[in-house]
């Protein structure tokens, strides 16, 4: 009886943390492992209840993610705000909470701020009475799972805490294409025989759709590390395209033409090789900063300075770009309006953060610039939430007194001076550029960052300029 018990209870999993991370990844290991029954938790009441609430109300927003809710919750997904109970009846507990980058102290501005995640080893530790093996889900840095383990181990040394690290690496807008067919799916931990245990029950899990060879076991270490590489390993194509970008819009080089050329050498490839206004998300920028952090940490300054130029370059392209509209708008511009199309990061999800939008919208908003702005599905609070943090408090008033928030393309567009792509959502694809340029006073001017227009198709409308591509760029 008691091996039957144990047996039940290796399968409960616990997972503290129902955001972008937590959320998805739960359900759809509660989709694929029906054996298994999945507690997530957190301690957000109005985040629980919306993972609770209606389909099409969910706290995050990934195509697909609905419909595996649907098919999971309550039947072997729960989401609640009881995280003691959920800890104690877990064999298994994954952590997904926030690593922002710290704002103080030593590493400010750059480090990953551990505070949440040493907060949920300690009560782990105080609410646990039996083993478990804890899955560092979180993106964290060097040493991480070593100081979880030291938390574990100070608050509670009557029990055995195997700390596993298995990063995510979620493109969020894809989510759970990702999660349902994984590149690789990265399992670090210990050499000793209770870590390998440990390892190969976490590997159990995934391997109920993921086949083995996508399934690769390190030290806790080289698991860590590898989520910084690949995050900065991609954030460094862009704006390595980025760069040439800038050298195409001063010369006869086309960017589209450029990457294809770079893209079909089968040792580069031609991913991560479209010329934009620059990245954004909560990933790139952190994890490149925790990287650059750890680097000048064990004294390397030059590799540290090497990966902080990917940064530099980022925040370059927003500002040429910024620049570029404020250069075309001319005088009288405090009388001018941009609307700004698109708020999110990238497209299919409601997620803002670090996206080139905040940026541009900030810089017009300095040269008093009125801007009006649509995304379908950012809400308003978030974007005047997103804008409120990057002015000071004397100047928030003033400052939102130029936005407008709109609901739809028209009514953005009415009485714009330009028309600024920020974000490559299909519906901007569509757009009749000809029928909306009737409802402009003004003659059209398209500031496309996602070179999401195809030039030949609004050769009429000639007020046009994007990255990289010199055609119908009349004002440069």
């Amino acid at each position: 009886m008691a091996n039957k018990e144990e047996s039940i209870e290796k399968k409960h999993i616990c997972c503290i943390g129902a955001g972008y991370v937590g959320g998805p990844t739960m359900a759809v290991i509660a989709y694929k492992c029906p054996d298994y029954i999945i507690n997530v938790v957190d301690i957000s009441d109005e985040r629980i209840s919306q993972w609770n609430g209606p389909l099409d109300k969910l706290p995050v927003y990934e195509p697909g993610l609905s419909e595996i809710i649907e098919k999971t919750r309550n039947k072997n997904l729960f989401f609640s705000t009881e995280i003691d109970s959920a800890i104690k009846k877990s064999n298994i507990i994954f952590m997904a909470v926030n690593t922002p980058t710290k704002t103080k102290g030593e590493g400010k501005g750059m480090a990953a701020d551990l505070k949440h995640v040493e907060e949920c080893a300690k009560k782990i530790a105080l609410v646990s009475e039996s083993d478990k093996i804890i899955v560092e889900k979180s993106t964290a840095p060097l040493g991480t799972a070593q100081k979880i383990k030291n938390t574990l181990t100070n608050f509670n040394n009557r029990l055995n805490f195997e700390v596993i690290s298995n990063p995510e690496f979620l493109a969020e807008g894809t989510a759970i294409d990702d999660l349902l067919h994984p590149d690789r799916v990265l399992i670090g931990g210990d050499k000793s025989q209770s870590g390998v245990i440990a390892v190969n029950e976490i590997v159990k899990i995934y391997n109920h759709w993921v086949d083995k060879n996508k399934i690769i076991t390190t030290n806790s270490w080289s698991s860590e590390l590898s989520k910084l590489a690949s995050n900065a390993f991609l954030a460094q194509r862009i704006s390595s395209i980025n760069s040439l970008s800038a050298l195409c819009d001063i010369s006869g080089a086309e960017i589209f033409e450029v990457a294809k050329a770079v893209g079909a050498d089968s040792r580069i490839g031609n991913k991560f090789l479209n010329a934009s206004v620059g990245f954004g998300g909560s990933c790139f920028k952190k994890d490149i900063l925790n990287l650059v952090y750890l680097c000048n940490h064990y004294g390397l300054d030059e590799v540290g300075e090497y990966w902080h130029q990917v940064l530099k370059i980022n925040d370059f392209q927003k500002q040429r770009f910024s620049s570029r509209i404020i250069k075309i708008l001319g005088d009288n511009i405090k009388s001018k309006v941009v609307s700004i199309f698109g708020w999110s990061f990238k497209k299919d999800t409601n997620d803002s953060r670090e996206s080139a939008s905040i940026d541009v919208a900030k810089t017009l908003l300095d040269e008093g610039v009125n801007i009006k702005i649509y995304d379908p599905m950012v809400s308003k609070e978030t974007i005047l939430n997103d804008i409120i943090k990057t002015v000071s408090l004397n100047a928030q008033e003033q400052i939102l007194k130029k936005i407008t928030i709109c609901d739809n393309i028209i009514d953005a567009a009415k009485y714009s001076n330009c028309i600024a792509i920020l974000t490559e959502w299909d519906e901007f694809k569509s757009i009749d550029w000809t029928e909306l340029s009737n409802l402009i006073d003004n003659e059209l001017f398209i500031a496309d960052g996602r070179n999401l227009i195809n030039p030949n198709e609004i050769e009429n409308l000639v007020n046009y300029i994007s990255v990289g591509n010199t055609k119908l760029r009349n004002f440069d």
